[in-house]
This record gives structure tokens, C-alpha cells and sequence, in this order.
């Protein structure tokens, strides 16, 4: 058990934060080949209650079933609980890797089928309050934790915050997660027309269905929308079925690929996957996405 550390004073903030990353970076594994790329999916919602954490979970575990290797950053603005629904408990997270009282590698948690999870990852937005070369350091740090991955999934907060929106457009494709509820297609709508951006990939999901047709229609009606108000085309990745076997898994502590596979709710999810991998965006390819996220943490500072 680690014992209880205090905060550095501000003034000793960037020397702790350079000696614990001077320290990680003997023990990080080795950088892949030039030219590696790794796809950033960012999950997000309109509204609460959709079930976008526990698609965001699934979607990670769903690809590093078929042989990816995943991270998953929990950007819930304070109110993540991806850990727990892996039967994890990360006390840790990147607000205290920013703060100095922990390095980045004791805040990664390996979840189910091997994928990293990293909580709290709403912390970061303390980086552009951070001394320059801490603020370098880590992004360097950052960026080669994304490079080692071939996916790196954020489940980001609900609504359309300001940070929600820094998180969305800094990643190459947006899931938008909505149900069959008009409440809800109105906000998944909404969030569509603040993060649309110019090369991104944009899909809606829509989960909670008790109707394949249901589904194809809310899918088609925001697609249509889209296209002849914001001018974005937007794709429809399916559904999702209402399915005992999804609050059992949660109750579980455990995804419902795993622990529900032949599950109607796990097939879907291994088709969104499919989608997914198939829905290579054009945008955002030129940096990282922790290099993007900072750059527009830096410019709303």
C-alpha cells in the first residue's frame, strides 16, 4: 500500500514532475516503428443516463479482443467510474500525476483483456497551469504512452462543457450515444452540431432499442438532418439492444463482452467495433491527440 504523500509547493512542482518522469522513462517500453498511427475514438453524449461509459468500456475491451492494443482514458470531469465497472479501484489519476504525487505509470490500470485504463483523466486540463517544462515533459510522456497503443478510446463527459468539447475534437472520430427517447435525439443532435469539424468522423449509435427498424429510422433522421443543416455527413454505426445481460454485467463489475458474449447486446457491440475500424477518418492525422488536446488547452487558458 503506498503511504499518504503531500502535495509539493507549487515552486518544487516541475522538479518532482521531471524526477518521477525521468524515473518512468527507464522503465516504458520501447517506441514502435516510425510511421505507427494510432486511431483516437472519442465516445460522447448529449445528455446523462444514455449508457455512454458503458459503451465506451465494451467499445475498448471489444478491440482488444481482436488482437488491438487499447487504452482507455476516463474524462469524466470529476465523476468517471470506468474503474469500477472493471472491478477496479484507481484512487490515483492523472490530476495526481499532475500535482507530482504519483508518476504517470502508477496511475495506468490494466483492465479487462488487457486493456490500459487510465482514470481521471479530466486532470489534464491542469496542464496548462503547469510550469512549461513540466508541461513538455509530460506531454512527451503522454504522447508515448499513445503511440505504444493502437487504440485509444476517450469517454469523455456528458453535454457539451467546454472541455467535453476539447476532449471531442482533439480525437480522430466522434461516437455520439443516444437513445430512442426524443430528449435524447435532440441533445445527441445538439452535441453533433457543436463538434462537427472539417475531416472528422462523425457516427450515432443508438442504444437502448427494443426495435431494429426503430433504430435505422432515428439513425436516418439524424443523418438527414445533419446533412441539411450543419452540411456534415454523419454515419449511422447501428444499435445497441435493450438487454437484461448490460445491467447484469455492470452489477457484475465486469463488460458485457465478457461476461455476457453470446449476449445480443455484446454481438452489437462487436459490429460497432467492425464499423468502427472501418470508419478511418482523413482529419487529424498530422499530430497526437494529447499533442491537439494541449494545443487547445493552451489557446482557452
Amino acid at each position: 500500500m503506498h503511504a499518504t504523500l503531500t502535495p509539493p509547493l507549487p515552486h518544487d512542482q516541475a522538479r518532482t514532475l521531471r524526477a518521477l518522469i525521468e524515473q518512468e522513462s527507464a522503465q516504458t517500453t520501447s517506441e514502435p516503428p516510425a510511421g505507427h498511427s494510432c486511431r483516437t475514438i472519442a465516445v460522447v453524449s448529449g445528455k446523462g443516463g444514455v449508457g455512454k461509459s458503458v459503451i465506451a468500456l465494451n467499445l475498448a475491451v471489444s478491440f482488444a479482443q481482436q488482437g488491438q492494443t487499447v487504452c482507455l482514458l476516463d474524462a469524466n470531469l470529476g465523476l468517471g467510474n470506468l474503474d469500477l465497472m472493471c472491478g477496479l479501484n484507481g484512487y490515483w489519476n492523472l490530476s495526481h500525476v499532475m500535482t507530482g504525487a504519483r508518476s504517470l505509470n502508477d496511475v495506468i490500470l490494466r483492465g479487462p483483456a488487457g486493456i490500459d485504463l487510465i482514470p481521471g483523466a479530466s486532470g489534464i486540463t491542469e496542464l496548462a497551469d503547469c510550469p512549461t517544462d513540466a508541461q513538455h515533459q509530460l506531454l512527451e510522456q503522454l504522447t508515448g504512452l499513445e503511440r505504444r497503443h493502437d487504440v485509444l478510446i476517450i469517454d469523455t463527459g456528458s453535454g457539451i462543457h467546454r472541455l467535453v468539447r476539447q476532449f471531442a475534437l482533439a480525437a480522430d472520430q466522434l461516437v455520439v450515444v443516444t437513445t430512442p427517447e426524443p430528449t435524447s435525439i435532440t441533445d445527441a443532435y445538439a452535441t453533433l452540431k457543436t463538434l462537427c469539424a472539417a475531416g472528422m468522423s462523425l457516427g450515432v449509435v443508438v442504444n437502448q432499442v427494443d426495435s431494429g427498424e426503430l433504430a435505422i429510422k432515428i439513425g436516418e433522421r439524424i443523418k438527414q438532418t445533419s446533412r441539411m443543416f450543419l452540411q456534415t455527413e454523419v454515419e449511422s454505426l447501428g444499435c445497441i439492444p435493450r438487454d437484461p445481460a448490460v445491467p447484469q454485467s455492470v452489477l457484475a463489475r465486469q463488460p458485457v463482452v465478457t461476461h455476457a458474449p453470446s449476449s445480443p447486446a455484446a454481438r452489437a457491440i462487436a459490429r460497432l467495433t467492425q464499423r468502427c475500424q472501418g470508419n478511418r477518418a482523413s482529419g487529424n492525422t498530422t499530430d497526437t491527440f494529447f499533442t491537439r488536446l494541449t494545443q487547445s488547452l493552451r489557446r482557452a487558458a
